[in-house]
Order: structure tokens, then C-alpha cells, then sequence
């Protein structure tokens, strides 16, 4: 027991300890050592059983989710936390309120609509507690062999593989300083939340480039979370809509299980939603929103891919360098997993790797 990951989960409802219990109890490397019924019994019993981690429900009697991650502010207590969300607009809201008092991440309680599939929601919660506890390796390094699957993506060439053998390393600059860049395009994934909240902050008002997002997050989620985006951000951030304008400075967000594309119209371009099938395991998937930058703006594309499991986007992004565009990673101190960076880096389809801190400000002063 002494090598396993030791969790404390705190619901108010037996029924979801219980199942929450079983998922984390049926991997071998991680063990319940507790649970509780309120934040008050959670602090009482972190200083006695030591957990690596926590996973806390929102709303409880007494002491709610809220409620206690003020007060382990207040301690200094350091357990990571994943919250257990609700699918609901004031579960959503509420979500993200934890996120900004520390909270690591979030995962959608198993019920409802998604009871018959306890086995994704199980995969999903275990990750997220090995990626917080740094028990796994921040990537998976086969990633960077998968192959694409051809019918969901476009052609990608490597002329530039040769510059990462044997390391990580930057491509040489080919974007030429006359080509201006006229759109962001974004993906990002595990740790995306509070990555972004840090990200976006860091640009001023008059920052005139679009940036176009595609974070992967639940159905019912994308609203809030441009909602709290916009507490810290001074850029227009919103959910994206079906024709929205891709206008200067504005920031648009991919809502959850859409996909987002870029369209040329007579009036402007625009980005339009759909819920075609899913590429890379997601949708949105930012391999489709990045397919589409090229198609539309080519060369004065700037593409960015961050923290986040899998590969999504990672070889679409080469697509924005071979059609002569610019590429970012988010470097892996600064990523909470570094997935999706390191194969796009791999293979040889970044021009400058970055940390999250230094991201906007480097952005900023290229496009300028």
C-alpha cells in the first residue's frame, strides 16, 4: 500500500462514494484510504490518513466544495484536487469557481445520460489522478509513432523531422517577417482550464488578432468557462455560435462536442459548428479547426498547441507550418501533460517552444 496512490473522496451522497471508491479501487496502483460526507470531516481526516489527493463533490451540508477549498487556502493545505462536477449550467458555473480557488481539474459525476458508460468516466478519473499525483509520466511516449488515421486527416508531410532526432528541438523560423499573421488558432486539453485562465490574462485590450480555441471539455461546460475567462481576460472571449464573425481581437471557443471550422463567407470570414463524427477521439477536435485555418488563411495562420493527453491537433499543426504559417508548443515544465506538445514537437512541426508564462508576451511581440 505504501507504493499506491492514496485518495480521499468526499461526496454527501453513499451511493457516489461507493462508486467512486470502486473505480479507484480497481486500479492496482491506487487505493481509498477515506472518505467523507462534508469539507468539514475532509479536513479533519487529511491530517490523519495523508492523501496524495482528493476528489470533492460541490454541493454537500455544512461545508460545501466552495466552502472548503477557501479553507484549504486558508491552511496552506497543498492535497491536489479534482472536483466531481455535475452536467448541469450552475454545476458548470460552480466548476469553474473551484478551478480559481486551486482546484486541479474536473471530471462529470457517472449517472444520468452517462451511467452506461462507467468505464470512460473510470479512465478518465484515474488519469487525471495519476497526472496530479506525477505518478505517470507526462506523456506517453509511443504517441509520437501512431499514425493518423487517413480518413480523418489531411496529407502532412515531415520535411523537418530531421531537425528533432534524437531531442527536442525548435524548427528553423521559415515564416517570412512580411506575411502578417491574421488568425490564432488553438488546442489544448488536460490542465486547459487554468492554463488558459494564465494565457489569455496576459494580453492587453488592444491585441488585434483573433484566436480561435478548441479546448476539449464536457457539453454544457464551454459557456461558463468563457464566462470566467472573461473575469481575467481583456480580450471579447466567447462560446462559439454557429457564423460567428471572426472579427479583431476576439476570442472564440469551440463548445463542447462541436466540432469548429473556419468558412470563407461574401461578408467575412466565419467560424461555423457541427457535430460531425469524431477525429482523434474528440470533437471538438483541433486537428479540424486547424485543417480549415490553412485552407482559409495559409500562411498568415499561427498555430498553438498546449498541455493535454493524446495527440489531437499534433500533426495537423504541420499543415500550418508546410503551408508556410508559424507554430507554437507549450514547453513540458510548464504543461501538466505534456502529450499533444511533445508529438507536434517530434515531429518536427514547431518553430519556438515556449513556457506557459512567457507564451502571449512572445505572441504578442512576433505579431506586432
Amino acid at each position: 500500500m505504501d507504493n499506491k496512490i492514496k485518495v480521499l473522496v468526499v461526496d454527501d451522497s453513499a451511493l457516489m462514494r461507493s462508486l467512486i471508491s470502486k473505480m479507484i479501487e480497481s486500479q492496482e496502483d491506487m487505493t481509498v484510504v477515506g472518505t467523507a460526507m462534508n469539507g468539514i470531516f475532509a479536513l479533519q481526516k487529511i491530517e490523519a490518513l495523508k492523501p496524495d489527493i482528493m476528489i470533492l463533490d460541490i454541493e454537500m451540508p455544512e461545508m460545501n466544495g466552495i466552502e472548503f477549498l477557501r479553507e484549504r487556502g486558508k491552511r496552506g493545505i497543498k492535497v491536489p484536487v479534482i472536483i466531481l462536477s455535475s452536467i448541469a449550467e450552475k454545476g458548470a458555473a460552480v466548476t469553474f469557481e473551484a478551478l480559481s480557488l486551486g482546484a486541479s481539474d474536473f471530471i462529470t459525476k457517472p449517472g444520468g445520460s452517462i451511467s452506461h458508460n462507467i468505464t470512460d468516466v473510470t479512465t478518465h478519473l484515474t488519469s487525471l489522478i495519476r497526472v496530479y499525483t506525477g505518478r505517470k509520466e507526462k506523456y506517453p511516449k509511443e504517441e509520437a509513432k501512431a499514425t493518423p488515421s487517413a480518413a480523418t486527416q489531411a496529407p502532412v508531410s515531415a520535411p523537418f523531422a530531421k531537425h528533432v532526432s534524437g531531442g527536442i528541438r525548435e524548427v528553423p523560423v521559415t515564416h517570412p517577417a512580411s506575411v502578417k499573421i491574421e488568425v490564432i488558432v488553438l488546442g489544448i486539453s488536460t490542465g486547459g482550464p487554468n492554463a488558459l485562465r494564465v494565457f489569455l490574462s496576459e494580453f492587453k485590450a488592444d491585441f488585434k488578432v483573433p484566436i480561435l480555441i478548441v479546448q476539449h471539455m464536457p457539453e454544457g461546460f464551454t459557456a461558463e468557462f468563457t464566462k470566467s475567462l472573461k473575469k481575467t481576460c481583456a480580450l471579447d472571449v466567447k462560446e462559439a455560435e454557429d457564423n460567428d464573425i471572426i472579427a479583431p481581437g476576439r476570442v472564440l471557443v469551440a463548445p463542447g462536442n462541436k466540432h469548429m471550422k473556419i468558412e470563407r463567407k461574401r461578408l467575412g470570414n466565419v467560424v461555423t459548428i457541427n457535430s460531425d463524427p469524431l477525429v482523434n477521439g474528440h470533437r471538438p477536435a483541433a486537428g479540424v479547426l486547424f485543417n480549415s485555418a490553412v485552407e482559409i488563411y495559409g500562411s498568415k495562420t499561427m498555430g498553438v498547441i498546449m498541455t493535454g493527453m493524446g495527440r489531437d491537433g499534433s500533426a495537423e499543426i504541420g499543415n500550418i507550418l508546410n503551408a508556410g504559417g508559424y507554430t507554437i508548443a507549450q514547453d513540458e515544465k510548464s504543461s501538466i501533460v505534456f502529450g499533444m506538445p511533445r508529438v507536434a514537437i517530434e515531429l518536427g512541426y514547431i518553430n519556438k517552444i515556449l513556457p506557459l508564462n512567457d507564451m502571449a508576451r512572445y505572441i504578442t511581440t512576433y505579431i506586432s
